[in-house]
C-alpha cells in the first residue's frame, strides 16, 4: 500500500488504512465515528457537517466495521480512539513531541500527565480543564485558543464528549496551532484509569461494547441498546438505497 485509502460507505469517508499512513505533511483533523456517532449526527447537521470534513474518520466501532462490508462488500480494521492515542503517543516519544489535552476535569488531567511522563519521558505535555458546559461563551473559546496556541503542541487531544468535542474541533481548526487534531471522548478517563477499557480479550472477540455496557449501565446503556437498533435500520436503509453487493466502491486515497 503505496497511501492511505479511504472507503465511501454510509454516507462518509471512512479511512480504509493503518496508522502508519497517518497524514503528516499538513494539518489533520481526526475524528471517529461508531453507531451512537452516526445516529446522532443523522438527526444534527452541524455534527454531520463535522464528520465528514474531516481529514480522517476513523471507523471507532465494529458496528461501522460490519456496516461497510455488508453495504460495500468492503472489509475495514476497526481503529478506536485509544488506539489512536498510544500510537500518538508512542510516535511523539520516539520524536521527542508535545501533545495538549484539552477537555476533562483538573484532577483527570493530572492523572494523565502525571502517566505520560511516566511512560513517554521524551514527551512535553500541556493540559486545560475548560468549563462543563453545553456551549462555550466568545471569551472561552478564545481562552481555549490561547493554551493550546501558547503550547503549540503537535498533537491536541480534545475530550468533550460527542458531538460537542467534533463540532468544537472542526470550528475551530484553522484557528488551531497543532499540526494533528484527535477528538477522542472516553479515551481521557480510558489512559487516567477513571474509567476502565475491557481488557483485549473482549475486543478481540469484537465485544468491547458488550463489556462496557455491562460496566457501565446507567450510562451507556442508550448507546448500545436504543442506538443498536436505529442504527441497524440505518443499515438496511442504505444497503437498499445503494443496491448492497451489486458494485463495489473503490477506495480513494486521502
Amino acid at each position: 500500500m503505496d497511501k492511505p485509502t479511504s472507503v465511501i460507505s454510509l454516507g462518509y469517508s471512512i479511512f480504509a488504512s493503518s496508522l502508519d499512513y497517518l497524514p503528516t505533511k499538513h494539518q489533520t483533523l481526526v475524528n471517529t465515528i461508531n453507531q451512537y456517532s452516526y445516529c446522532l449526527a443523522e438527526k444534527d447537521p452541524e455534527f454531520k457537517t463535522s464528520l465528514k470534513e474531516s481529514d480522517v474518520l476513523l471507523p471507532d466501532g465494529v458496528a461501522i466495521v460490519v456496516a461497510v462490508k455488508l453495504i460495500d462488500n468492503t472489509t475495514i480494521k476497526k481503529i478506536a480512539g485509544d488506539d489512536l492515542h498510544l500510537y500518538c503517543l508512542e510516535k511523539l516519544n520516539r520524536e521527542h513531541g508535545s501533545c495538549f489535552y484539552l477537555g476533562s476535569g483538573d484532577k483527570t488531567l493530572d492523572k494523565i500527565k502525571d502517566r505520560v511522563l511516566k511512560e513517554y519521558p521524551n514527551i512535553r505535555v500541556g493540559t486545560f480543564s475548560p468549563p462543563y458546559k453545553p456551549t462555550f461563551t466568545d471569551e472561552e473559546n478564545a481562552e481555549m485558543l490561547e493554551k493550546v496556541n501558547s503550547f503549540k503542541p503537535d498533537v491536541l487531544f480534545v475530550g468533550m464528549t460527542a458531538p460537542k468535542q467534533e463540532i468544537w474541533s472542526y470550528n475551530f481548526k484553522n484557528q488551531l496551532d497543532a499540526q494533528l487534531i484527535c477528538s477522542i471522548g472516553a479515551v481521557f478517563d480510558f489512559y487516567a484509569g477513571t474509567v476502565r477499557r475491557p481488557s483485549q480479550i473482549w475486543i478481540d472477540l469484537r465485544l468491547e461494547w458488550f463489556k462496557r455496557l455491562l460496566n457501565e449501565p446507567k450510562r451507556i446503556w442508550k448507546r448500545y441498546l436504543y442506538f443498536g437498533p436505529v442504527f441497524f435500520k440505518y443499515m438496511i436503509k442504505e444497503r437498499y438505497r445503494t443496491g448492497a453487493f451489486n458494485t463495489l466502491k473503490e477506495s480513494k486515497p486521502l
